[in-house]
């Protein structure tokens, strides 16, 4: 978690590294330059559920990669018009999901489930938790409709992506024409968390069985969309999470450019937002571990990375590993044989990125051949190390929101998997058609 946290801390911090970011994209001079097209953010018609033909927490939804086909199919049961049906569709009838997705959503607008707003607006949207040490957090953002530009200018990537089938999302929005989920953008808008209206009268107000508080206000009011957008369209936004739906929904703007005569991609020229202000205060990211597997039987993997990483020692007992890490500067090596911090030896790593997640792939690539994968929290690497699903595990410290600020503006990318932006916001919020 960042919040509090003093790993890997750069010297330039918080907003004033954002301001010297933008200033070195700019010109060279002493005051922060602003980007010559940053990407529009504008308030739309939003679709929603009408909270009296519906229970609202039966019909939000994790976002769909996290979702398994269990976890699908108890989401569905809870409600017919559960938002997973058509976020995650599967075949039904004799037509393909994509097909069942477009009916769904046309049935439920028919039924009066669905309604779309009146004017344009902007959805604030608060998700309020408890962190690791129990402390209460909350991240707060507004949904919107994200101009489409290509990476690397106002749209600004902060990690690799793996490779991944892209056909389903794109399949998605050419059957269904609309926005099932938001991507999430962290925006460089110094003091856009104080435009956002938190008041009275929520729109939605529901705690899910993580505990996780979801609050929804609908913002109509001419001035203060105006001042939001304005906000946010002068600044660029970094992509925190849904690289893979960003690059889908372009791919789809140029379908839709091409098949219109004067080349215009109409609603499909943006794409719903989820955008948070890239403060601390406002964000908890949490690192992606490693599991490595596939490596010849007996190999001794602290000492195939003792050249990168000094072995330290086992963690102490009385504080949690991501504790000990932090305080020690220290990765955490897994294995059925117990746990051993390491520590990065910097002459060795001297041309990686300051991060865990660069660091460790020095080390890896000198392995043998490997299979490496993904894994969220602690717990889960270690069940995975102790049933034999995975040979080792590496916990890493996480990225802090100074370092991906630094990162996107350095023309840079993490390495894939190093970031885990917590909580997830859920599906089901607000829908956005594309005609």
């Amino acid at each position: 978690m960042t919040r509090g946290s003093t790993a890997d801390v750069p010297a330039v911090t918080g907003h004033d590294q954002g301001v010297a970011a933008v200033t070195r994209l700019g010109s060279a001079g002493g005051e922060p330059a602003r980007m010559a097209a940053v990407a529009s953010f504008q308030p739309f018609r939003a679709l929603r559920y009408d909270p009296a033909r519906v229970e609202q927490s039966r019909v939000v939804a994790p976002p769909y990669d996290v979702i398994d086909d269990v976890q699908r199919a108890e989401l569905a049961s809870r409600d017919e018009h559960n938002a997973v049906r058509i976020d995650l569709p599967v075949d039904e009838g004799g037509e393909d999901r994509y097909q069942v997705a477009k009916h769904l959503l046309d049935a439920w607008q028919a039924e009066g489930v669905l309604v779309a707003d009146d004017t344009p607006t902007f959805t604030v949207y608060r998700m309020t938790y408890d962190d690791d040490a129990g402390v209460r957090q909350h991240t707060t953002g507004v949904v919107g409709a994200l101009e489409l530009n290509p990476p690397g200018t106002d749209i600004l990537p902060h990690e690799r992506t793996t490779p991944k089938a892209k056909t389903d999302r794109l399949d998605l929005a050419r059957g269904a024409r609309a926005n099932m989920s938001a991507i999430w953008g962290l925006s460089l808008a110094k003091g856009l968390t104080d435009l956002l209206p938190t008041g009275a009268d929520p729109q939605l107000d529901v705690t899910d069985e993580d505990g996780v508080r979801h609050t929804v206000w609908v913002v109509s009011d001419p001035e203060a969309c105006a001042a939001i957008a304005e906000a946010v369209s002068a600044q660029p936004i970094v992509i925190a999470d849904g690289h893979h739906r960003y690059e889908t929904s372009l791919a789809y703007r140029g379908e839709r450019e091409a098949s219109s005569p004067d080349g215009d991609a109409g609603e499909a020229g943006a794409t719903m937002a989820y955008v948070v202000e890239l403060v601390e205060d406002e964000l908890t990211v949490r690192a992606i571990h490693r599991l490595v597997s596939g490596l010849p039987e007996g190999f001794d993997m602290a000492e195939a990375l003792s050249p990168w990483f000094e072995p330290i020692g086992t963690p102490p007992g009385d504080a949690p590993v991501t504790t000990a890490m932090v305080a020690a500067g220290a990765l955490c090596l897994v294995t059925p044989d117990g746990e051993l911090l390491l520590r990065p030896r910097p002459e060795a790593l001297a041309d990686a990125r300051d991060l865990d997640s660069a660091r460790l792939d020095v080390a890896l690539a000198a392995l043998p051949e490997h299979t490496l994968r993904f894994q969220h929290g602690v717990d889960n690497v270690r069940r995975a190390v102790a049933t034999g699903d995975a040979q080792a595990g590496v916990l890493l410290r996480p990225a802090t929101v100074a370092q991906i600020e630094a990162t996107a503006h350095g023309g840079e990318r993490m390495p894939p998997k190093t970031t885990f932006f917590h909580p997830k916001p859920k599906t089901g919020l607000t829908f956005r058609l594309l005609g």
